[in-house]
């Protein structure tokens, strides 16, 4: 009966699992002793991307991407580069929304005039 288990297709999952398990901690501890230079520039680009047209239009955003980067900067200078890596990537997600939402707040105005020319054709024309 035992024999039988050990040539079940399952039987290995276990070890499979630890090993994996072992792998991928020691992947996430390399990465986290890495700088991370790549996800900083990204941040910082995103960042200067979105500071000019969402500045006016999504300030909270904008403020919390800056202040994300900032604390990443801060993180990366004391060498704790998982904080930074996260913080620089929460940068980049606060910029990225902080751009679509000046985009949306840009669409709602244009669509707000454009429904008002509609508007004042129509009474125009209804007047002729």
């Amino acid at each position: 009966m035992n024999a039988m288990k050990h040539n079940s297709p399952t039987a290995g999952n276990g070890q499979l699992v630890t090993v994996l398990a072992v792998a991928c901690m020691a992947l996430l501890s390399a990465c986290a002793g890495t700088p991370p230079k790549e996800d900083m520039a990204v941040s910082r680009a995103s960042v200067e991307r979105a500071a000019g047209p969402a500045a006016a239009e999504a300030p909270v955003e904008m403020a919390a991407a800056r202040d994300k980067l900032t604390r990443a900067t801060a993180a990366y200078d004391k060498k704790d580069y998982a904080l930074a890596r996260q913080l620089a990537n929460e940068a980049d997600a606060d910029a990225t929304l902080a751009e679509a939402q000046a985009r949306s707040v840009r669409s709602t105005r244009a669509l707000a005039e454009v429904r008002d020319g509609i508007r004042m054709l129509r009474e125009e024309t209804s007047r002729k």
